[in-house]
């Protein structure tokens, strides 16, 4: 399958996944803008088969009803989220399979950021929106420290080889902060350096591995949850 990213508002992405039995028919991944979700779908000659949405925040979710009216797509979410416009609610382990498309993906619930958050994880990809970033996590608003570490925990268990579609664009922050945690890791200073490269040429620095998070990204790389706390906290005032 491919997968491609349609930026939003500042620093946003909605992720459009074609899958390779059709590539005309796409999923998206958390549609804050309907605008240029739908301005993607014209220009690349598409439509839209369903929605998945990782948790309820505005930025992730305010362009769903928009693109319902248009297209009549299902929509896939958490069971506990407050955002109603999800028929399809899911829950840790569920799968969500689209037969026809050849595509099946397992739902892990990582709240932390939110309570109602999960992420998809299939064919070697993970879309893990505000949970887990580039060098970094977001920010908790509704879960414990206890959960956001474990929720991690069950992200850092996947795959070394999986390729991170996160929500926002906040690498190059995220690795100045993990530059001040690790001031002398080789790996944070490549990926600086990539990360660099690839926004001077106006490119996404995403997706990342799972392998080179777990050497770049301090909240991966704690140890326990109260150490996930400290760095989150420094993080927060950073």
């Amino acid at each position: 399958m491919q997968i491609t990213a349609i930026p939003a508002f500042d620093d946003n992405y909605i992720w459009a996944i074609q899958p390779a039995a059709n590539p005309r028919q796409v999923i998206v991944v958390d549609p804050g803008c309907a605008d240029r979700c739908q301005q993607w779908l014209d220009d690349q000659h598409c439509e839209l088969v369903a929605i998945l949405l990782t948790h309820h925040h505005w930025d992730h979710s305010q362009g769903v009803a928009a693109l319902v009216e248009r297209w009549h797509c299902p929509v896939y979410g958490p069971a506990n989220s407050p955002f109603r416009e999800i028929n399809h609610a899911l829950q840790h382990h569920d799968r969500v399979s689209f037969a026809a498309l050849g595509i099946t993906l397992q739902v892990i619930a990582t709240p932390g950021h939110t309570l109602d958050h999960i992420s998809y994880y299939g064919h070697g990809a993970l879309f893990c929106g505000d949970t887990l970033f580039l060098a970094g996590c977001g920010r908790r608003f509704e879960g414990t420290v206890e959960q956001f570490y474990q929720s991690l925990q069950l992200l850092a268990a996947l795959p070394a080889a999986t390729q991170v579609y996160c929500g926002h664009e906040y690498s190059a922050a995220n690795l100045r902060f993990a530059a001040a945690v690790m001031p002398h890791s080789q790996a944070v200073i490549a990926a600086q350096q990539r990360v660099q490269q690839l926004r001077e040429q106006g490119l996404p620095s995403l997706p990342s591995r799972l392998a080179e998070e777990h050497a770049i990204n301090p909240f991966l790389r704690a140890t326990s949850a109260a150490e996930f706390g400290r760095l989150r906290e420094w993080k927060d005032r950073f």
